[in-house]
């Protein structure tokens, strides 16, 4: 993210603000920032006196302005880290204050997450004045697998196509949670290797053979015998494999196929372009359309809905996995 490396420079060139509000729904960018303006400011040995880590949770935010007017000793600068500011919110903005003229010798980092300042009050506007408002926003889930695609180049490594999608399919959009996996993965695997379905299998635990992504394969090309083995496995693997998100998943596939059917440019390019998916999966389409006209897709797209309620205990009372599995798979193919 271009903000982040932005912000990374400015204190590497000795030019850090006096506040970095971070705030927004991904925690990932949040964390990073925070720890590198923790590990990088001050050397160990200022850290002793000059460097303080709060909690929103135990803390007030006249608790933090009284720390953040400190002065440092015998430092250029302390650093004062809020974490889980968010729990100050109904206070937050008697930081007002402090944020109109904040201590030039210090930097006030607050770590707010899950939730934005409000852009219409005086806090929101000041900050931006005095010192960095950072919004770390949840990626969708198309954006992910370019992130983690872009996060393995930055260390030497490629991934094809296929493994970024188990990972994003097992591990959702959480990319805390992804960056742990893929630094497992990176301690493991020599630099410039390419992550395989079968390294990520080996050394994160997701079967390559029998997953969402292969499911949805298999029905688009109406593999019926390979697709009753993926769900077999699903069923005797419930928690591994939540109802949810394959429905979730197939429901996503068959939307996108409906788009397909109606595009008057088949052409690979625009294709995934209005799609949304790598150029490497279009061909899952052209060959699901052949399988399925439009008017069926309509059909199986009000079955999935239908599943979608059952699944959630409306209409079907602790009906089984196994059994919304089975029946899914008889709507569709």
């Amino acid at each position: 993210m271009d903000k982040v490396k932005e912000i990374v420079s400015e204190i590497n060139n000795g030019n850090p603000k006096p506040i970095y509000f971070l705030m927004g729904e991904e925690p990932y960018y949040i964390d990073r920032i925070s720890q590198y303006i923790a590990n990088n400011v001050l050397t160990e040995d200022e850290k002793g006196f000059n460097q303080m880590v709060l909690y929103g949770k135990d803390t007030s935010v006249d608790e933090v302005v009284s720390n953040a007017k400190r002065f440092p000793m015998m430092a250029q600068y302390q650093v004062v880290i809020v974490k889980e500011a968010q729990h100050l919110s109904r206070t937050i903005e008697s930081l007002v204050s402090y944020a109109e003229n904040p201590q030039p010798t210090t930097i006030l980092v607050l770590c707010y997450k899950y939730k934005k300042l409000d852009k219409r009050k005086k806090l929101y506007k000041t900050i931006q004045k005095s010192g960095e408002l950072f919004e770390s926003k949840k990626l969708y889930e198309n954006q992910v697998a370019d992130w983690v695609r872009r996060t393995l180049a930055s260390k030497k490594y490629r991934i094809s196509p296929k493994s970024c999608v188990m990972l994003v399919e097992f591990l959702g959009t959480d990319l805390s949670k992804i960056s742990n996996e893929l630094d497992k993965l990176t301690l493991i695997v020599p630099p410039t290797t390419e992550i395989t379905p079968e390294l990520i299998e080996e050394h994160i635990g997701i079967s390559k053979d029998f997953n969402n992504f292969e499911l949805k394969k298999a029905i688009g090309e109406r593999n019926v015998k390979k697709a009753s083995r993926i769900i077999d496995y699903f069923a005797q693997n419930p928690k591994d494999n939540p109802f949810v998100v394959t429905i979730t998943l197939l429901n996503t596939f068959f939307t996108q196929l409906l788009q397909y059917h109606g595009l008057k440019d088949h052409s690979p390019g625009n294709v995934a372009k209005v799609l949304g998916v790598n150029p490497y999966f279009v061909n899952e389409y052209v060959v699901a359309a052949k399988n399925y006209p439009m008017k069926r897709v309509s059909g199986i797209i009000s079955s999935l809905r239908t599943l979608d309620l059952k699944g959630k205990g409306v209409g079907a009372n602790n009906m089984a996995q196994a059994d919304l599995l089975k029946e899914l798979l008889y709507e569709i193919v």
